[in-house]
């Protein structure tokens, strides 16, 4: 198989400064009917993946070379200032950038089912920061997570924005969004998971409850945590050994620690 190039002198996209303002073509980039996604892990792992359906894909002459083979699209090649033009303002997109189609919505029961030790759950209680929770989703993926849940509201669209902090994460780490976060925790414990919710006022730490067995890891947004409602539905909150003066972590940071204590465990 070999990568496709084509060359595209006059395209529809006018020529302007190299951070314009954004402007309604713009704001639908980002929206979940048609993604742009941006940089090269993002796009690599588009372009492999099956499930993921392309519609244009421009690269610079120098990043196209680094794609992988594929024959399922032709590559535009377009100078850098085209290519910021059709992207939201400030996307650090490498070079290269794929127009695609969402994913398929995964089903919780699907995805999650049967519980497993090896393989944790993370649970996202309104995290709202697309970069917070693309890293989270890349770490979690490193760590072998069967899925990431979030809520539909209060929480990040699948934007390029997300996929580029995720760096290639979004195509193999199932990203469920739920209408309700409590029947889910519910669900996940008919499973046979052990929800373990993240907090400061943690009875215990999180590294001595064992054996852990089948684990899903619930982490709160930044500032305000996990909400009661969360907490007292969880099996059991747990705290990550921090020391003053800095008592919290980046909820990114401690998805990381947490995963990494499950899964050592």
């Amino acid at each position: 198989m070999v990568l496709l190039f084509q060359e595209r002198r006059n395209i529809s996209a006018p020529m302007t400064r190299r951070n314009p303002p954004h402007t309604k073509r713009r704001q639908k980039a980002e929206t979940p009917q048609e993604t742009w996604l941006f940089g090269h892990h993002a796009v690599a792992e588009a372009l492999k993946n099956d499930a993921r359906s392309p519609l244009r894909l421009v690269a610079s002459r120098n990043a196209a070379r680094d794609l992988p083979q594929t024959e399922r699209i032709a590559a535009e090649i377009l100078e850098p200032r085209r290519i910021d033009a059709l992207l939201p303002s400030g996307a650090v997109h490498q070079g290269v950038a794929l127009l695609a189609r969402p994913l398929p919505e995964p089903e919780l029961e699907i995805v999650c089912a049967p519980a497993e030790a090896r393989h944790p759950v993370i649970i996202l209680d309104q995290v709202t920061d697309p970069h917070n929770v693309g890293a989270i989703m890349r770490t979690a993926a490193a760590f072998g997570a069967r899925a990431l849940i979030t809520t539909r509201r209060h929480s990040p669209e699948l934007t390029g924005t997300l996929a580029k902090s995720a760096s290639g994460a979004v195509e193999h780490l199932p990203y469920v969004r739920v209408a309700n976060l409590s029947d889910a925790l519910r669900k996940l414990a008919d499973l046979g998971y052990h929800t373990i919710g993240l907090a400061e006022e943690g009875a215990r730490a999180l590294r001595d409850i064992a054996p852990f067995g089948p684990t899903a890891l619930v982490l709160g947004a930044e500032g305000t945590g996990l909400r009661k409602k969360t907490r007292d539905i969880c099996a059991e909150l747990a705290r990550l050994p921090t020391q003053p003066p800095i008592g919290s972590l980046n909820v990114s940071n401690a998805a990381a620690v947490a995963l990494y204590e499950v899964v050592r465990k």
